[in-house]
């Protein structure tokens, strides 16, 4: 049975607990994101070195950023297996809070490359504890009726505060060193440091956030003692159709991601192609999270009434020419002149995020419609899994079809995403009835 809590709700049908949950996410991803743009710059520095066994800093670089993802994503289904298992979702988070923050600290004593993996492994691990076991929270806390709302809202504070972090991080290692009085004594410490215990701190108001506001749902532990493998299932159990519809959203998912992240790793192809700087890149790069965070909300909340597949489809249609075109604006001028490349660029970006916005949010409500009693985390860990090896994937696969042309990761990104049309058409269905249901050619319930 739900905590009776969960029928609590703000005007915009969103639960306190869960607005709650998603100031304390956003809280972690400024400190989180922090690191995207200060590790580089730290590695960069004489303040860490050692071995490479020849590799280059560059190489190093990206290693230490996407460990982060490697580790996460194939713990998360069997930390959210164990969450159902133990009907406990508070505790898991609060675990996960404490080592970013140890890891945070940490990275202000940290001397030489591996030791930076070995903090990266551990917030890796971290986030295997956070981030399905508060996506399973949201939807523990919120209803059929209002589940698409609250898992946008959510969204939207975390993408704030990822979209926050980069924009504040520069600014910080660039002003210090930082000097401050203690009685007669006078302290000092690095930009660098400031930046690794701001970021620490993010996750410490996490921390009490949680702590303070936030109770685990009344919901009974799952009595089964299948391991995550053992229940996972990729064909559809009721053999009705090829495959189970919590694993197609999956497969969704995968797809979208990895086509936003193809854009990642090629900043400098980018700007040599749009013959433009990188201020710019980043703006583009930004422009799928503003639409996000612009759209998570309403769109999800539009789903409470008019369906989740509808606009899972029409997001998955969205992505497939917003993609493509990103690989083809160098070559041909698809604003007709009317406006600068690189504003095409960042339009394409902007619409790409506007398809993902309408795949993320509804697909997690989808998925949460679907759930069993109890089996959130397990449920939704599968789609929080496969979004986390999708941002994994996008940029280490860009980098290396980006040597037959810059348009072949995007045009295969695109196609994925073609593909997605299908899989969302055929394998995927609604469990709930729209209220207001919106009639359309070729889609299927």
């Amino acid at each position: 049975m739900r905590n009776p809590t969960t029928a609590v709700t703000d005007g915009l049908g969103v639960n306190p607990q869960v607005l709650a949950l998603a100031l304390a996410r956003m809280s972690e991803s400024v400190g989180n994101s922090f690191l995207i743009v200060v590790l580089p710059l730290f590695i960069a520095s004489d303040l860490v070195g050692g071995g490479t066994f020849g590799l280059t800093e560059v190489f190093i670089t990206g290693f230490i950023l996407s460990v982060f993802g490697f580790v996460n994503s194939p713990l998360q289904p069997f930390t959210g297996r164990l969450s159902d298992r133990t009907a406990r979702r508070k505790v898991f988070v609060l675990f996960g809070l404490a080592l970013i923050a140890v890891a945070g600290v940490g990275y202000a004593f940290a001397t030489t490359y591996w030791q930076l993996v070995g903090l990266r492994v551990l917030q890796g691990i971290a986030g295997a504890f956070i981030i399905p076991t508060t996506v399973a929270l949201v939807n523990d806390l919120a209803t059929d009726e209002n589940r698409g709302g609250n898992m946008g809202t959510y969204n939207t504070f975390r993408l704030v505060g990822f979209g926050v972090g980069p924009i504040a991080a520069g600014g910080v290692v660039a002003a210090g060193p930082f000097s401050f009085s203690v009685g007669a004594t006078t302290l000092s410490i690095t930009g660098f440091d400031a930046a690794f215990y701001f970021a620490a701190s993010t996750a410490v108001l996490a921390f009490l956030l949680v702590a303070t506001l936030i109770r685990d749902p009344d919901i009974e532990p799952t009595e089964s003692e299948e391991s995550f493998l053992d229940s996972l299932a990729i064909r559809d159990p009721t053999g009705t159709q090829l495959l189970d519809p919590v694993f197609a959203l999956a497969v969704v998912s995968f797809f979208m991601a990895l086509g936003i992240a193809v854009f990642a790793t090629l900043g400098d192809i980018v700007n040599a192609e749009l013959d433009q700087g990188p201020d710019m890149f980043g703006l583009q790069f930004a422009a799928f999270v503003l639409a996000q965070i612009f759209l998570q909300a309403p769109i999800g909340r539009a789903t409470d009434f008019y369906g989740r597949k509808v606009f899972i489809l029409l997001g998955t249609v969205l992505l497939v020419p917003t993609t493509l075109a990103q690989g083809l604006i160098p070559d041909y001028s698809l604003a007709f002149g009317l406006i600068s490349d690189s504003w095409v660029m960042f339009v394409a970006r902007f619409f790409q995020g506007v398809g993902g916005a309408m795949v993320f949010a509804p697909a997690l409500a989808l998925a949460g419609d679907i759930a069993k009693e109890g089996e959130s985390g397990t449920t939704l860990s599968v789609l929080t899994m496969a979004f986390g090896f999708g941002v994994a994937a996008g940029p280490l696969l860009s980098g290396w079809l980006v040597a037959w042309g810059f348009v072949v990761p995007f045009a295969l990104a695109a196609g994925l995403a073609a593909v997605g049309v299908v899989v969302v058409i055929t394998q995927v269905t609604e469990v709930n009835a729209p209220r207001r249901p919106i009639p359309l050619v070729g889609y299927v319930t």
